[in-house]
């Protein structure tokens, strides 16, 4: 959201996640609810195979959503269901389209222990 509120141009902002009150929060342009099937908008439970099949789900909107794009920053936080399950699949699109695909990801802290 900040750097919606920054107003950086020529940028596309795209929020994805499983979770759909995760989502009602941001500010992006374009909103994707991963897998609404296979998970009714209730997250991935920190699984990343079910954050993984939530985005292949969803495909056909991720492809939308991106194509046409020169560049793809993926931003995600590892440790998950989601980021971790799911941008290794939005990756895989957005190379396939093309685009120039940049992977930005943070790890949990020691102390957020390990699942």
């Amino acid at each position: 959201n900040r750097m919606v509120d920054e107003g950086v141009s020529g940028v596309e902002f795209i929020a994805a996640n499983t979770d759909v009150q995760a989502l009602s929060s941001t500010k992006a342009e374009t909103v994707i609810q991963l897998g609404p099937k296979l998970t009714r908008g209730l997250g991935a439970g920190g699984q990343p195979e079910v954050g993984r099949k939530a985005a292949e789900e969803s495909e056909e909107v991720i492809t939308e959503a991106i194509s046409g794009a020169d560049m793809v920053f993926i931003t995600a936080g590892m440790g998950g269901g989601s980021g971790t399950g799911a941008a290794p699949v939005i990756a895989r699109i957005a190379k396939g389209l093309g685009a120039l695909t940049v992977g930005v990801v943070t790890r949990p802290f020691g102390f957020e222990g390990s699942k």
